[in-house]
């Protein structure tokens, strides 16, 4: 069986609230750590979500 090529990973909020997203990416294409803008229900607007390993 082959590998996939996505990997899932962890985008953690940078408010300081322990809110977080688990996605995929595929790291042959983006081999930056990925930054997205996304809701934070915690803290009640939208911030910035940075890329963290999944433990």
């Amino acid at each position: 069986m082959a590998k996939p090529t996505t990997v899932e990973i962890k985008l953690e909020s940078t408010a300081g609230t322990g809110t977080f997203y688990v996605t995929k990416k595929n790291p042959r294409t983006k081999t930056e750590k990925m930054k997205v803008r996304k809701y934070d229900k915690k803290a009640r607007k939208h911030v910035e979500f940075v890329e963290k390993k999944i433990k």
